[in-house]
C-alpha cells in the first residue's frame, strides 16, 4: 500500500471513527507511528530533488510515491527483487512473440 493510499485510509477511518474496531484503530496507529518515525526521508542533491519534484507534479503523484516506484522498478530490473506475479499460467495474452 502506498503512502498516499494509507493517508486516504487514515482520513476515511477518522471520518467514520464510530464504525472502526479497536483492532483496526490499533493497526492504523502503529502504521502511522512507523511512517512518522521514518519521516526524515531521503537526502537528495538539489538538482535530483528538483527533477523528481517536477516529474512527480507532471505525473500527478506524490514525490515519495514516485521515488518508491522508481526504486522498486530498478530493483526488479536489476534482479534484486522478483518480477511481480501479475500473470499466471492461465492468463490470456495479446500480441506475438
Amino acid at each position: 500500500m502506498s503512502r498516499h493510499e494509507f493517508v486516504h485510509e487514515l482520513e476515511s477511518t477518522a471520518d467514520h471513527i464510530a464504525d472502526a474496531s479497536r483492532a483496526d484503530l490499533q493497526v492504523l496507529l502503529r502504521r502511522a507511528a512507523v511512517l512518522l518515525r521514518n519521516v526524515g526521508g531521503l537526502g537528495l542533491d538539489p538538482h535530483t530533488d528538483e527533477v523528481l519534484s517536477g516529474l512527480a507534479a507532471e505525473m500527478g503523484k506524490a514525490k515519495p510515491d514516485l521515488v518508491e516506484t522508481i526504486i522498486g522498478e530498478w530493483l526488479v530490473a536489476n534482479a534484486y527483487l522478483p518480477l511481480p506475479n501479475e500473470m499466471d499460467e492461465d492468463s490470456a495474452v495479446d500480441g506475438s512473440a
